[in-house]
């Protein structure tokens, strides 16, 4: 039997690699971008943990930080997608991305635990593992959505699986509604992956 078939799928499956690669690195932060908004974040956590606002205390954070954050950069940033001027991003994130988040988890926190109470209360439990996709490829996007996934009463993801630009996500979900596996995604991860989009690609 002739190897062709297999070689060229091989081959096919490589180009597909390669042209993902290509595009996530297109949509990447710019190198200074990524040190100044992983230095904000540090900076950030370095007021609220020593709670000096002093200008000794300030100084020495800012400078230690941006140290860190030079070395650190990729592995808060990487992900984040290029768009838009940094000012642009951080008053986003800040004004309407991190208060959108907290709105959208606390609805769905109050939803999920009046469901799982009902469940509890009627003994009305119908186990099982979906397997839902989604359209998040970075690394940081697809953790905060198994996190909040798993936040969230009743769901638990088990499981990530990633195949040439596809991401599947195994949940775990204590009355399963519905077999189709769309509609079992969007009841699953609900608003919050449209939020994720926004950020990561």
């Amino acid at each position: 039997m002739s190897r062709i078939p297999f070689y060229l799928k091989e081959r096919l499956e490589e180009v597909q690699k390669r042209v993902l690669y290509e595009s996530y690195e297109a949509q990447k932060l710019p190198v200074w971008e990524r040190i100044t908004l992983t230095w904000i974040v540090l900076f950030s956590f370095w007021i609220v943990i020593t709670a000096n606002t002093s200008l000794d205390n300030l100084i020495i954070g800012g400078i230690a930080t941006l140290i860190i954050a030079s070395f650190m950069r990729d592995m808060l940033m990487e992900d984040v997608r290029h768009k838009g001027h940094l000012i642009e991003k951080i008053i986003y994130f800040l004004l309407l991305y991190a208060p959108q988040y907290l709105i959208i988890m606390a609805f769905r926190l109050i939803e999920s635990n009046i469901k799982v109470a009902k469940n509890v209360i009627f003994m009305d439990i119908k186990p099982g593992i979906m397997k839902i996709r989604t359209d998040l490829h970075s690394d940081t996007g697809v953790t905060i959505l198994a996190n909040s996934i798993t936040l969230t009463p009743g769901t638990l993801t088990l499981d990530v699986s990633k195949k040439l630009g596809e991401t599947y996500l195994y949940v775990h979900w204590i009355y399963v509604e519905t077999l189709n596996r769309e509609k079992a995604g969007e009841k699953i991860k609900g608003d919050i992956e449209e939020w994720l989009k926004k950020i990561f690609w």
